[in-house]
């Protein structure tokens, strides 16, 4: 990949932002490797968790590379409505690898650094746990730029912080840092480096990945399909899953190993 690091230990997927010298703004190859990745990770059996963080860079994101969003006003179409037709596709296809994040079968944890600006908070939004040094900060910056936020920020951060607050961040287009980004929940926790983050999420991860994968994805699917729907639907829903998964190998592997006094060795 040109604009992602991957690595793969014990059952992490250890994935970083690779555009340093553009403080990890998005391109165009950027976008489709990103979606690509995660749909890729989703169905890999050797992949439990994944970490996702901003890398070498001095931002976790800047968003999106703006010579992408020049190149859609330089439609040489001439139709008024052919043109339009053409940017709601742009949007669209844009919009596929933030839904990769949140679709993705694992655990997705964000680790931000830095700015997390305008799309980088489209992606973290999307990702299932957040934590942040004390100087990281997070801005809706499309409204500076004149611009409606289109990725996903404004659909799904108001369910995971106040609305209060998701409007104000989205009217005003302020940096939240990294204390108040805790007390508003944005983030699960903050701390004073990078260092102290990276070992904190690490001993996350590799809990996570001691857990049954089967039941893993299923909690996933079930608190992504809940949010989005009533608790009579949650409930219904949630009993034809558990109908369909609750008699599994990891049920019976853990109960001998609660009896035998050992960690549980699910399988991929």
């Amino acid at each position: 990949m040109q604009t992602l690091k991957l690595k793969i230990e014990n059952k992490i997927a250890h994935l970083s932002l690779n555009r340093p010298e553009k403080a990890n703004a998005l391109n165009e190859i950027a976008w489709k490797e990103l979606e690509d990745v995660f749909q890729e990770l989703s169905e890999n059996n050797g992949v439990r968790v994944i970490i996702l963080s901003g890398g070498e860079s001095n931002h976790f994101c800047a968003g999106i590379d703006l010579q992408m969003l020049f190149s859609i006003s330089q439609s040489e179409l001439k139709c008024d409505g052919r043109r339009r037709e053409q940017i709601r596709k742009f949007i669209l296809q844009l919009q596929a690898p933030v839904n990769a994040i949140e679709n993705c079968a694992k655990p997705v944890i964000a680790m931000v650094h830095g700015g997390c600006i305008g799309a980088g908070l489209d992606i973290i939004s999307a990702s299932d746990m957040r934590y942040c040094t004390n100087d990281a900060y997070f801005t809706i910056k499309e409204i500076d730029m004149g611009m409606v936020a289109d990725l996903g920020t404004l659909q799904r951060l108001p369910k995971i912080i106040p609305e209060g607050v998701a409007r104000e961040m989205a009217y005003t287009g302020r940096k939240v840092f990294g204390p108040e980004a805790e007390r508003c929940h944005l983030v699960n926790m903050t701390f004073e480096n990078a260092e102290m983050m990276h070992d904190h999420v690490m001993k996350t991860a590799e809990s996570i990945a001691q857990k049954s994968p089967l039941s893993i994805r299923g909690t996933k699917n079930i608190m992504v399909y809940s949010r989005d729907h009533n608790v009579p639907d949650g409930l219904a829903y949630m009993a034809s899953w558990n109908a369909g998964m609750l008699l599994s190998n990891d049920l019976q592997e853990a109960f001998m190993a609660k009896m035998e006094g050992r960690l549980p060795d699910f399988e991929d």
